[in-house]
């Protein structure tokens, strides 16, 4: 393996010029670094990772901790665009990122502290997780710098979607077509969840409409045959919905579908919104109105805060940074037929 002592003696140069040239001291001229630095490419040096941690007392590495209970991992729409931009940032910076084991049938598992104390990780980065888990407790009450995705935390910071501002414009544009009989499918119990149902609640009461508990069924994030049983249960209510929110765009085609089965037509009988915004609610005609998150800058600000926890330790305070939606008027929508 190739040393700074044979990039010097290749160079001509003494081992600490050639350090300093490659850690940029400013002692150093210009020309000799790019020399320096020449000569290390083209013998093929690398820096060793370990002797760096201990000279730094970093390891540019940070943890992603990522548990998506019904499996999809990755292609998990919203999430994999989030963590994508995520990587993106804390690459440009000179970070790695290395996903926590989350497999808890393993021998002698360890818990979500322990293995990122293990791998030595500068900082975590959380996401679609059980924030009640005491494992992900114990890892938001640690001293290891922390940023949640997607949910507030009373010790990290957050990077969270208006959740809240994104069901207000729906139900602003429902309203604005004459909807009164809105229904809502939400996802899993959850604080995302808490958030726009309050949201649907409040809206209905500014509008001078009944809140009809029987228009909120709850369903499953991500999941087409729930939120198809969902649709079928409130469309053979004596009085059906004119309007139907959806929990997610990818589950809101099991809704549609049965709609459709049913010899109703999206809009004309019956108007549909999803959310998210993921690519093939553009894709599948009718385009779906949805309420297009902004995942790539989620990641962006998530990845920025984290850094700036590691390399500024105890100086920045908990913080909460709220990302807004955007409202994409598909071809869902339509004003209520019953006017």
């Amino acid at each position: 393996m190739v040393s700074m002592k044979d990039i010097a003696a290749a160079c001509g140069v003494s081992v600490a010029t050639v350090s300093k040239a490659l850690n940029d001291h400013a002692d150093i001229s210009e020309d000799t670094k790019k020399s320096v630095r020449r000569m290390a490419r083209e013998m093929g040096y690398f820096p060793n990772s370990v002797a760096r941690a201990l000279k730094t007392n970093k390891t540019y590495n940070i943890g992603v901790l990522f548990v998506e209970e019904a499996h999809s991992g990755l292609t998990h729409d919203f999430f994999a665009h989030v963590l994508d931009s995520f990587k993106r940032t804390v690459e440009q910076q000179g970070y790695d990122i290395t996903f926590l084991n989350c497999n808890k049938s393993r021998p002698n598992p360890m818990s979500y502290l322990e293995h990122s104390r293990y791998r030595g990780f500068d900082g975590v980065v959380i996401a679609c997780v059980n924030f009640e888990d005491p494992e992900v407790i114990e890892l938001l009450e640690s001293d290891l710098p922390v940023v949640a995705i997607d949910c507030e935390c009373e010790t990290k910071t957050s990077v969270l979607s208006d959740n809240e501002a994104g069901i207000s414009q729906l139900m602003d544009y429902a309203r604005e077509l004459g909807h009164e009989r809105i229904a809502y499918i939400t996802g899993k119990d959850s604080a995302v969840t808490k958030a726009r149902v309050h949201c649907y609640k409040e809206k209905l009461k500014e509008f001078g409409l009944p809140v009809r508990e029987e228009y909120i069924a709850a369903s499953e994030y991500r999941d087409i045959g729930q939120t198809a049983m969902v649709t079928t249960e409130l469309l053979a209510m004596p009085e059906i919905p004119t309007c139907i929110l959806f929990p997610d765009d990818y589950a809101a085609y099991g809704g549609i579908n049965v709609i459709r089965g049913m010899g109703m037509k999206i809009p004309e009988d019956i108007s549909v919104a999803g959310y998210d915004g993921i690519s093939l609610a553009a894709q599948i005609q009718p385009r779906l109105t949805t309420v297009r998150q902004d995942t790539e800058l989620m990641g962006k600000t998530a990845a920025e805060k984290l850094i700036q926890i590691i390399e500024n330790p105890g100086q920045f305070e908990k913080e909460t940074v709220t990302v807004k939606g955007k409202l994409v008027k598909g071809e869902t929508f339509a004003r209520n037929p019953e006017i």
